[in-house]
């Protein structure tokens, strides 16, 4: 485990490097799905400072298991209404918000929580049908709507491109997602930072960092294979 975190940390700080990028402006996610608690607490001593967790019910398991370990949780899957009072109570920072009403359910759920929760608009680049996500043209409309809530805070933006075996085919897609970003920017919506793009996975991340990543998700290449 030591070993695989280590290269996949020098595989980041190598892309960033041979872009111009600052490696410390990227950041691992690593997603623990299907991952039990006593692997994700190995990679928590391999140096993972990031979990993403794809389900609550799974998420909830482990989160109690390491609730003394020093780590960020991130939300990274399909996120259902009647789930956001646990997601609140869990995570730093839930990447997949893509309608009003799950914004409006989370902003309700924070406020009585006590907490401002940090959320990334998820972004359906590809616009496939099997891909959950705002599409495109319809995301500075959402964001401005959900600037309104007081208990959200947007941070950025995520999207899942098509399936590729060569990683630089996904590369179109995410250089969409960070032209989308820059054009968010200019609307200079109240509330509302642009600071995160949540974008590569094992087989593509590297092209994401060229592209303006700043969350790289990895899962396979830190806990191998998934049963």
């Amino acid at each position: 485990m030591k070993e695989r975190f280590k290269r996949i940390k020098q595989r980041i700080a190598d892309a960033a490097v041979g872009c111009g990028r600052n490696p410390e402006d990227i950041r691992l996610v690593a997603v623990s799905k299907t991952i039990d608690a006593d692997r994700v607490a190995q990679a928590i001593d391999a140096g993972a400072s990031i979990i993403g967790e794809n389900y609550i019910q799974e998420a909830g398991v482990k989160f109690n298991a390491l609730v003394d370990r020093a780590v960020q949780w991130h939300f990274i899957g399909h996120l259902q209404s009647n789930k956001v009072k646990y997601a609140v109570r869990m995570f730093d920072l839930i990447h997949s918000v893509a309608s009003l009403k799950l914004a409006k359910a989370l902003d309700n759920a924070a406020r009585k929580n006590g907490k401002v929760q940090d959320i990334l608009i998820q972004v359906n680049i590809s616009r496939e049908e099997t891909k959950s996500g705002i599409a495109e043209t319809d995301a500075v409309g959402l964001i401005t709507q959900i600037s309104c809530l007081e208990n959200l805070r947007v941070k950025g933006l995520m999207t899942m491109p098509p399936y590729f075996d060569a990683p630089e085919r996904a590369r179109p897609f995410f250089r969409q997602l960070s032209w989308l970003r820059d054009r968010i920017v200019t609307h200079g919506i109240p509330g509302v930072s642009m600071e995160e793009l949540s974008m590569g996975m094992t087989g593509d991340f590297e092209v994401a960092i060229q592209e303006g990543a700043t969350l790289v998700r990895i899962g396979t290449a830190i806990f191998g294979a998934r049963q």
